[in-house]
């Protein structure tokens, strides 16, 4: 028997295609483009699974969500919508949705969901405490690699699975941590931020754990350590990688545990955190050198979140420059803004500083100039790019190196498949960004890439990527 599906989606293209797929799984696919209809039809039969737009002809798809999960709460609603930010995203999981798929999206991708989602029917629980109307947080982008992030943040919301955020210096991975925290339903307690390399090394066991009186030469009084202080809330290390090996083993235990031991103490004290680290290292090389336990990576390696480099997201650049001449008025400084032709100077930047080095220059240009309007050749003389060379290169191939140790040490290839599956990992981004460069056109990618046309159009068939993406 047919599993039937409620389509609530006034965009006749994507609706169109959305049943096509559906229908070839074997589904029934019943379609309207009003919350009045969707009403109507879900108080009459039950779906197997709901798929609702957010931007109706008669109202918002997620703010009436509760309506249709009050009549059918065990059906699992998908989320679709062109409204790409974090709030968005959020709203859905606050309104109970089993996912959320931001526009344009994966269409193959969607169908998986949405036949898991009919498989595991029952299965979502429990909406969490977020008021993303609220969060004030400045995690800002509405790019494809974004949606990635804000929709694994919406899926950490509900639990207290530890989370490791990995992405280069200057990308925000403290802003995901925070998100996690004040979205999520441990908002109400503290949030503990900790740089591990900001720290010397023998003093780190000290600053997690706290210390008795009397443990070592100085301690002349108790101290309560992050942990203790995390209580209740979340506890956040950066840069974990920097982590000395003897208070790694520590770490572990508790992790494990749920307990910890002041540094000359005896007395174990059981705690509630949540934990959440981050490192813009990779952590292959550091556990062959035997820098980093490979049983604490597997400990706190249970939800990874990676956040892209601002190269990898350049459409962004205008919603992010506008947040930032916010926050520079904020501060005191002149309102300014930046022509057309400044922001097209900055998204040719290759930003090895990522979304800080983007900050500091915004900030510094609105010091520099003497026009409200900033034009690319005012910024001409603001930027501090170095001419590239040998050093660009050695960042170039350090990064390649890094990714490949990366994919070596999650996607551990078998003996024997290791060259067919690492050229493979690499066509897929290198494709990506081929066809991203050329603005989907795939006579200029093919000419780029010096291989015949049809080749190419065969190698995006065979990954998906050219009639699987909605756009």
């Amino acid at each position: 028997m047919a599993k039937s599906i409620l389509l609530v989606e006034d965009d006749r293209a994507i609706s169109q295609v959305i049943m096509a797929a559906l229908e070839a799984e074997g589904c029934s696919v019943d379609h309207c483009t009003s919350i009045a209809r969707r009403n109507a039809l879900v108080a009459n039969k039950r779906y197997a699974a709901i798929l609702t737009d957010v931007m109706l002809e008669d109202g918002d798809g997620i703010a009436t969500l509760g309506s249709v999960l009050e009549r059918q709460p065990d059906t699992p609603v998908i989320v679709l919508s062109a409204q790409n930010t974090l709030d968005t995203a959020v709203r859905a999981s606050e309104a109970g949705a089993y996912e959320y798929f931001p526009k344009p999206f994966d269409l193959d991708e969607l169908i998986r969901a949405v036949l898991q989602a009919i498989a595991r029917s029952g299965d979502v629980s429990g909406n969490a405490d977020a008021d993303p109307a609220d969060s004030g947080l400045p995690l800002v982008g509405r790019s494809a690699p974004m949606q990635n992030v804000y929709r694994m943040i919406t899926r950490v919301l509900r639990n207290d699975l530890s989370v490791l955020i990995l992405g280069e210096s200057g990308t925000g991975k403290e802003l995901v941590a925070e998100a996690i925290h004040q979205l999520g339903h441990r908002k109400q307690g503290p949030f503990v931020a900790v740089n591990m390399a900001a720290i010397p090394a023998e003093l780190i066991e000290s600053e997690l754990f706290g210390h008795e009186k009397g443990a070592f030469t100085g301690a002349v009084a108790q101290s309560i350590g992050k942990f203790e202080q995390a209580h209740g809330g979340t506890l956040f290390l950066d840069e974990i990688g920097d982590m000395p090996m003897q208070a790694q083993t520590r770490l572990l235990r508790t992790l494990q545990t749920g307990r910890i031991t002041r540094v000359g103490g005896h007395r174990e004290i059981e705690l509630d955190v949540r934990f959440v680290a981050a490192t813009n290292k990779p952590f292959g090389p550091l556990i062959e050198a035997g820098l980093f336990r490979e049983d604490l990576y597997y400990r706190i390696n249970v939800v990874p979140i990676d956040l892209p480099p601002l190269r990898d997201r350049l459409s962004d650049i205008p919603a992010l420059v506008d947040h930032f001449l916010a926050l520079a008025v904020q501060e005191g400084l002149p309102r300014r803004s930046f022509d057309d032709s400044a922001i097209a100077a900055m998204q040719r930047r290759n930003w090895r500083g990522n979304v800080r080095e983007l900050r500091n220059l915004v900030f510094r240009a609105v010091i520099m100039s003497r026009d409200d309007l900033i034009t690319a050749d005012a910024l001409g003389s603001i930027f501090d790019e170095p001419a590239l060379g040998t050093g660009e290169a050695r960042r170039e191939e350090s990064d390649f190196e890094q990714a490949v140790s990366r994919f070596l040490l999650t996607e551990r290839p078998e003996n024997g498949a290791v060259y067919d599956k690492a050229l493979a990992a690499f066509e897929i981004p290198l494709l990506q960004a081929i066809m991203r460069r050329c603005d989907g056109n795939q006579v200029k990618a093919a000419a780029v890439l010096g291989i015949n046309r049809n080749t190419l159009r065969k190698k995006l068939v065979e990954h998906g990527m050219a009639n699987g993406e909605l756009r």
